[in-house]
């Protein structure tokens, strides 16, 4: 009698683990996608709408702003170091407090005459000319509106690292959000046929225009 008992708990306990640990997965798979999910919405929607912005560049044109401004520093700026080099960030500091520039200094060029680089940002350039005998410089600056902006954030151009940094970890919660749902249709009995099938009908599909639609 208590072999067959203890048989009959050894023949149910094993489903019972195996039901027990579906739910457990079953629930922190619904639990990382739920809440991975909110905490990228915004970085979702962020380069939902950027990607349809750059799609479409002509809806978006006559945006773009020019201002030149002209002035003097004195030549010590200009001239290098005792060692031959020269540090362009005093002038730099000193056209960015006098004409609120921003960016960063990039394309630095160094002859005898003449200095020139470029401030660069997102939708935002600042092209600087100096000439180092008399000290003048010409500098100007290209707004390209606020959509400028936003496709060259979902690029990542004249961004910095941090903003690097960000759409990296972007990518990396994108792929965990797909990666959670499409485990938990697993769960889904009912549905899992008709998910799965939905999945690779979606991946043929875009195959398929690529391959016969894209020049």
């Amino acid at each position: 009698m208590f072999s067959t008992t203890e048989n009959a708990k050894q023949q149910g306990g094993s489903p019972n683990r195996a039901v027990h640990l579906r739910r457990i997965a079953s629930a922190t798979l619904r639990w990382l996608h739920v809440y991975l999910s909110m905490v990228s919405f915004a970085v979702l929607l962020f380069f939902a709408v950027t990607g349809f912005t750059l799609n479409h560049p002509t809806w978006f044109e006559n945006q773009q702003s020019t201002r030149m401004v002209h002035g003097s520093v004195s030549t010590a700026l200009l001239t290098p170091n005792h060692n031959g080099e020269f540090q362009p960030l005093q002038f730099v500091h000193a056209l960015q407090e006098q004409y609120h520039l921003h960016g960063a200094p990039t394309d630095l060029r160094i002859d005898e005459q003449t200095v020139s680089f470029s401030l660069r940002a997102p939708g935002y350039s600042a092209d600087v000319m100096a000439d180092r005998l008399t000290g003048r410089y010409d500098v100007t600056i290209v707004s390209y509106g606020p959509i400028a902006v936003l496709n060259d954030l979902h690029k990542g151009r004249d961004s910095g690292r941090v903003w690097s940094v960000l759409i990296d970890l972007s990518a990396i919660l994108m792929i965990l959000v797909s990666i959670t749902g499409l485990a938990l249709i697993w769960f889904l009995h009912k549905r899992r046929t008709a998910g799965l099938l939905l999945v690779l009908f979606g991946g043929i599909a875009v195959l398929l225009l690529y391959w016969r639609l894209v020049p």
